[in-house]
């Protein structure tokens, strides 16, 4: 971690309504379209999912954004839905100047992309789609689903904890914690419901054959959110697509083993592999610091607390905010969460 800077700005939809995205690496555009909560700078946080992104970004111009009403992205009085989802992923493009690019689209964003490929096939060069499906209601019964929304809807810290749980199995739990307190930062209990309902809901089955771009279906084989017969369904209703199935039981690509995820990605573009190189790492004292600002303490609390100056306790912080690439005190916590212990 470290290594990359995310450049972050903002599209817009015809409402006015500010859709924020970031982009991070250099050359051709690849346009990531998530299909759940997102928080650029929280998500940029989280070490799994920092690395995972910045893996995507060597080679490529990532561009990532956060739906309306989520994350960064303004407020929008409009209830989540497919043409919504689509505007914002046409205002990003727009923003970014992108004319051509390569699409991936992972569990509701999978959907998103198949119908936008499907529609604008002279602008998509590659489709990469990840733990997606052909039809929502086939990924859990009535009852479950209803329970889940349910669950979302009137008790959000509990609903957050059960989607973690059901996300991601294989993460530790200090990154669980990190990614359920991320999904409560990102969006309110209401739209969180409205955006499982938007997923049960979702049906490319009039459109998958139509798509002509060439396309990876790409499903981990114990993925629990989203059963690999959906992604099989999905891989033998477009024409162009090849599956690869994945070891594995999350459902964010970037928990378990992500490094997978990056290798059909990387060598479905055209991209050599990665080299592993290490991450940024903090002095003890700097992990001293990080954990007092992770308990919201202010500066003048850790001088007193550790008896130095004031002037000091902010310089350290701001080297921890350089040293790991982040924008904020609330990305410095939200990183103590997601490792639980000095690296």
């Amino acid at each position: 971690m470290g290594g990359l800077e995310q450049r972050v700005a903002a599209g817009r939809l015809a409402d006015g309504t500010e859709v924020a995205y970031a982009c991070t690496g250099d050359g051709p555009v690849l346009v990531y379209v998530s299909g759940w909560l997102t928080h650029l700078e929280l998500s940029w946080a989280l070490p799994p999912e920092r690395r995972f992104y910045e893996a995507l970004s060597q080679g490529r111009t990532l561009v990532r954004y956060d739906k309306p009403g989520c994350g960064l992205s303004g407020r929008s009085a409009r209830s989540p839905s497919m043409a919504l989802e689509l505007e914002a992923l046409e205002a990003v493009v727009r923003a970014v100047g992108a004319e051509r690019f390569d699409l991936l689209g992972t569990s509701l964003g999978a959907a998103v992309a198949v119908r936008w490929a499907e529609a604008r096939p002279q602008i998509v060069d590659r489709l990469i789609l990840y733990g997606g499906w052909l039809r929502g209601t086939d990924l859990a019964s009535p009852a479950l689903r209803a329970h889940i929304s349910g669950l979302v809807s009137t008790h959000w810290g509990l609903g957050s904890d059960v989607l973690a749980d059901i996300f991601a199995p294989e993460a530790t739990p200090s990154a669980r914690a990190a990614f359920a307190g991320y999904q409560r930062e990102a969006s309110s209990p209401g739209r969180t419901a409205a955006m499982l309902e938007l997923s049960y809901q979702s049906d490319v089955s009039d459109v998958a054959s139509h798509v002509t771009a060439p396309t990876l279906v790409l499903h981990r084989k114990g993925d629990r959110a989203a059963p690999i017969a959906q992604g099989r369904l999905l891989a033998a209703a477009i024409p162009s697509a090849r599956l690869e199935v994945l070891p594995g039981r999350s459902h964010l690509p970037y928990i378990g083993d992500g490094e997978s995820v990056v290798s059909a990605v990387r060598q479905f573009l055209g991209l050599p592999p990665l080299a592993v190189t290490p991450g940024a790492r903090l002095t003890p004292r700097q992990h001293q610091v990080a954990g007092l600002v992770a308990e919201g303490l202010a500066n003048r609390e850790i001088a007193d607390l550790l008896g130095i100056s004031e002037r000091s306790a902010e310089g350290h912080v701001e080297r921890i905010r350089l040293r790991l690439g982040f924008r904020s005190r609330t990305q410095i916590a939200a990183w103590v969460v997601a490792t639980g212990k000095p690296d």
